[in-house]
């Protein structure tokens, strides 16, 4: 005969895990600034010509780098996104789906100050002193197409979490150190 002992589950901790959520989604909304001074530092501005009617036209080829400058914030989003998941699972004593949402809603804050810090940060760098005369080429500040794109970190920190979670096999996720 077998004896099989019956173990309670652990149950989600949602009380204890409210405040430390709270700091969680406000220190990762803060990558946001550091994230848009690096897509400001590395984004391309776009050549232009003056037509006649006065208005800057891109040339040509130059016209991809509003998609450049679309994807090299998508990565650094990406790849902040990872490692902001991985991160946010080494806090052993609050993992949990608690800290996961926080962690979720943090990286849609960063994303969105992400954006508005990257335009901040371009400044006065591609600002026209004077006024162009027609058929100059001019330099046009880079620009973020779309918004949509800042799901893109939010989503690589739910997956990465969730991917982390699935590893780990253990009924209470690791929580209790011993």
């Amino acid at each position: 005969m077998v004896l099989m002992l019956q173990r309670e589950r652990p149950r989600v901790v949602v009380k204890a895990d409210l405040l430390p959520s709270v700091t969680v989604a406000s220190t990762i909304g803060m990558a946001g600034i550091p994230i848009g001074w690096l897509w400001a530092q590395l984004a391309p501005g776009r050549k232009a010509i003056i037509t006649s009617a006065g208005t800057p036209t891109p040339f040509e080829l130059a016209s991809w780098h509003s998609f450049d400058a679309l994807v090299i914030f998508a990565l650094l989003l990406l790849g902040a996104g990872v490692f902001i998941g991985a991160l946010t699972w080494l806090l052993r004593e609050r993992r949990g789906p608690v800290v996961m949402f926080a962690a979720v809603a943090g990286s849609l804050l960063s994303g969105w100050l992400a954006m508005l810090m990257g335009k901040a940060f371009l400044g006065d760098t591609y600002t026209i002193t004077e006024p162009p005369k027609i058929g100059d080429v001019i330099t046009l500040a880079p620009e973020i197409a779309t918004t949509w794109v800042i799901i893109v970190q939010p989503l690589a920190v739910a997956v990465v979490y969730a991917l982390l979670a699935a590893w780990n096999g253990r009924d209470d996720l690791g929580r209790r150190l011993a």
